[in-house]
Parts: C-alpha cells; structure tokens; sequence
C-alpha cells in the first residue's frame, strides 16, 4: 500500500509538472513579452537620426537618402537580422530608368532595403511589412526632414524586426518569414514597392498579407484631444480575415481606437490607392494600412522629430507587431474571399 501510495503521488507530480511546462510554452508564444520591447524611448533615437538634417529630407535617390539607408542596415546589423534569403546584400537596387518611365522627375538611381527572418515552420510563406525611408529632400534651402512622413514607419519597422529576433533567439521565431521592406519613392508615386511587386524576391503566391506603415506619429484635426486611435485602411478588401485580425488582436492587446472612416470606398482622400500597401493589394495581396492622418505639417519643413508623439508611436508599432504576430504564427494562412 506504502508503494502504491508513493507511486500515485509520483505520477501525480510528474502530471502537475507537465501541465506546468505547457502553460509555460503557450505563454512563452504570447507577443506581450516581444511586444513591450519597442517602446518610445527606442524609437525616439532612431528617429531623431533618421529624420536629422543631416539626411537632408531623404530625397529618392540623394545623398541623404542612401545615408538614412545606410543607418537601417547597420541597425539591423547590431541586431543580428541577415538580408533576405536569395539575394546578395540588404539592398535591391531600383534603377532610375525605372524610375522615371512614367514621368520624367530626373530621379536618381535609388535603392529599397531589405531584411529578413526566416519562419520556422512554413519559411516559404512570407508576410510583407512595408515603410517608405525617402521623403521630398530640401526647397528653397530648407530641409523637409519628414519626421512623421514617413520617419515614424521606417523606425516602427526596426523596432518591429528586432522584437520578431528577440523572439527568435528565445525560440519563438515566427513560423511563417517576415520581409521588412523599406521601399523608395513613395513621395513620386510609390515606384519603388510598384518595382518589388514587379520583380519579387518571393513570389507573390507565397506573400501572405502586406502590412504597409506610413505616418503613425502624430494626430489630425479630427482627432484634437486624443492620440488613441489609429486608422486602419484596406484590411477588408480582400480579406474578411485579415480584418478580423486587426480589431481583435488590437481589442486583445492594445486597445487603441480604430477608426475605419477612410476605409470607404467613396473616400474622397483615396488613401487606399495613395501609400505602398496598394502595389501589393492590386496583386491580390491582403494589406492593410496602418495611418494617424494627415496635419498642419504634412510635406512641409516643419514636420520635424520633436513634433512627434512618441507614446502614440509606440502604441501603434505594437500593434501593427501583434497583427504581424498573429499573421506569422496561426495555423492557416489568411485566405482571399473578396474581389
């Protein structure tokens, strides 16, 4: 009996242990952890570098330009995130020919910058998530330093990758690949996420969804006494699912105010049609854009990084890191259920 009762407690133990140590799992695969990681402070210093007067408002192409693309790779770099599988360095060049096939602007030859983490379990399925670095450059000897526009996604996308590696090295690596893709001369009509749709590292059967970050530092005249909300563009058009992915895991995890209002079809803005995301939508590509709307110091001098609202900014990366989260890591990919 003395045995038996010794044995029942011992299977009793190990079984307790057990539950522990899958609790301890399913909790490992939370984002929150992965998520607090990007935070103001962080976001701030590369801001305030990327969106410097010494990158000279960024134009495509300029000298500036290729030294704020310079400044990514090196962060990427620091954290231990390769370019992608199947090309030869963090750069797909986009040449100038390209680039001023369809209105001459006298464009320089530019680059978009790439980097990546490979999935875990279904590395051939890729999620996309985009950002342009260049903005419109100096006039009249003024810098247009485009610290919102789009300062604020390019570093949302460092914060972003480095959190999906912190992941990584605890184990945790999304299980589908993520491409963190800052693409040039969005300001003269998205060239150059038109040029990687045209010419993918990955083919466009495999990319999953798009998700496209382009100005979440700041709040609009609609918005005046709070900085809780974000606009969320596009998720529906193609997907029911991606949509329903973005209002929970925001519910779950965020809690900002999601405002759909641009999201109309008769949207007199056409924002749909007027960031990155696009290129990718009209390829069938579930996307969503993730925006704070435009202000006083859109595309002028004075959209600088002190103007910047960092606690918003870190809300909103969080939550564009939990739809990428949910997106890499659920059993089946989205599917397309809409024309």
């Amino acid at each position: 009996m003395k045995n038996l009762l010794y044995l029942l407690a011992l299977i009793g133990l190990t079984s307790c242990q057990g539950t522990k140590d899958i609790k301890t799992t399913k909790a490992a695969f939370e984002p929150v952890k992965y998520s607090k990681t990007i935070t103001a402070e962080e976001l701030k210093k590369h801001l305030y570098i990327v969106a410097s007067d010494s990158m000279e408002g960024r134009e495509t192409g300029s000298i500036g330009q290729k030294k704020a693309g310079k400044y990514l790779i090196s962060e990427y770099q620091k954290d231990k995130i390769s370019f992608p599988k199947g090309a030869q360095n963090f750069y797909q060049p986009v040449p100038a020919t390209f680039l001023n096939a369809k209105r001459n602007q006298n464009l320089a030859d530019s680059e978009n910058i790439w980097a990546y983490i490979e999935g875990t379990e279904k590395p051939d399925e890729v999620i996309v998530i985009s950002a342009h670095y260049d903005h419109v450059g100096t006039k009249k000897d003024a810098i247009f330093n485009g610290a919102d526009d789009d300062g604020s996604g390019t570093v949302a996308l460092l914060e972003m990758a480095q959190a999906f590696q912190l992941a990584k090295k605890d184990g945790n690596g999304p299980k589908r690949s993520i491409l963190f893709l800052h693409v040039t001369a969005e300001e003269h009509g998205l060239h150059g996420s038109r040029y990687y749709s045209e010419n993918p590292l990955f083919p466009l059967k495999n990319t999953v969804a798009n998700i496209n970050i382009d100005m979440i530092g700041r709040r609009d005249d609609i918005h005046p006494n709070t900085n809780n909300y974000v606009y969320l563009i596009g998720a529906d058009r193609l997907s029911s699912e991606l949509h329903q992915i973005c209002t929970s895991v925001n519910e779950k995890y965020v809690q900002l105010d999601l405002d759909f209002r641009f999201n109309a079809r008769n949207d007199p803005n056409h924002f749909y049609e007027r960031s990155d995301h696009y290129n990718f939508a009209k390829n069938g590509i579930p996307s969503v854009f993730i925006f704070n709307g435009v202000h006083a110091d859109y595309h002028r001098k004075t959209d600088t990084p002190d103007k910047i609202e960092y606690d918003a900014l870190e809300k909103r990366t969080q939550l564009a890191f939990n739809i990428a989260w949910e997106l890499a890591n659920r059993e089946n990919r989205i599917t397309v259920d809409k024309k």
